[in-house]
């Protein structure tokens, strides 16, 4: 696949990803209500593995204990432990908060590239393009008033979350480069997520009460959770990570807090201001910015390569 292909197939698979995980803050809200958050984690990935297995069931042959390795950080970092993290922190802190912690996830992607991918080196633009989405990112934190919220356990889990979606980050990108089907490699990637999960069900308050789903509310919720922002999400994430990179894939997640601010006016009716506005336009601001200069640097090694 040529240079120019990568781009514009990368680009709209990392942009359909965010707009589906942004509103996922909303309906584990929702679900919160009824299930505890390891309940909804487990149920959740649980049909994102039978989904995937179902489009794609043939057996993966993993050919060295490395890439094994591989698989089992990136089902330990991306799946059990961030998502674990999240769905906990949003019990304690409002939806649009964890949103738009978790936000910050592209610059420890940036630096853990930096130093452990080939190719992604850490620019100044990024820096800038960062400072000034991390900008819009703490004035949509106010939420329209200077008076913050804060749920200390709440947004310390969610600044812990971030650090270890990087981490998952470039794992992934790192599986990109082995000659594995992106969805084989997304379910085996499910398939340790779910078996680091189990010790969390006895350590957590856990339940196969599945009467719960008999509410079409929670169904719906789920079945979104699942197939969407589980099953085909983090295909056409991992995806996108491989054709992209981390860092440029990563810059989309500033998306996510404007949103979540968004569908949290609309859906759960939490408050949205001019200050939230302005918050959202520098956090896009910052994300052109970063994506930018990581486009232009791709572009010019490709007319290089061309040339040569």
């Amino acid at each position: 696949m040529t240079s120019q292909n990568k781009i514009s197939t990368g680009h709209p698979l990392a942009l359909l990803t965010i707009l589906i995980w942004g509103t996922t803050f909303i309906s584990t809200k929702v679900l919160l209500i009824d299930f505890t958050p390891v309940e909804i984690l487990f149920f959740r990935f649980v049909i994102g593995y039978v989904v995937l297995f179902l489009i794609y069931p043939r057996l993966m042959r993993i050919t060295s204990l490395r890439e094994e390795m591989l698989f089992i950080g990136a089902g330990l970092c991306g799946v059990t432990l961030y998502f674990l993290i999240e769905n906990i922190a949003l019990v304690y802190t409002l939806a649009s908060n964890v949103g738009v912690i978790v936000s910050i996830a592209p610059f420890f992607t940036a630096v853990l590239a930096h130093f452990f991918l080939d190719g992604e080196r850490l620019h100044k633009r990024f820096i800038v393009g960062f400072t000034i989405a991390l900008s819009g990112i703490i004035l949509i934190g106010f939420n329209g008033s200077f008076i913050l919220q804060l749920n200390p356990l709440g947004d310390l889990l969610a600044f812990v979350a971030p650090a270890v979606w990087a981490v998952y980050s470039i794992l992934m990108r790192k599986i990109g480069e082995l000659p594995y089907h992106t969805i084989g490699a997304t379910r085996k990637v499910f398939f340790y997520g779910l078996l680091f999960m189990l010790p969390a069900l006895f350590l957590f308050e856990f339940h196969f009460d599945l009467g719960r789903f008999a509410n079409m509310a929670n169904l719906s919720n789920f079945l979104f959770l699942g197939l969407g922002a589980s099953a085909l999400c983090f295909v056409t994430w991992n995806r996108a990570v491989n054709l992209l990179g981390a860092v440029k894939t990563s810059v989309y997640i500033y998306l996510v807090p404007v949103i979540t601010v968004v569908a949290s006016a609309l859906i759960l009716h939490e408050r949205i201001t001019r200050i939230t506005l302005l918050g959202a336009l520098l956090t896009l601001l910052g994300s052109f910015i970063s994506e930018k200069k990581v486009q232009r640097k791709d572009d010019y090694r490709s007319k290089l390569s061309e040339i040569q």
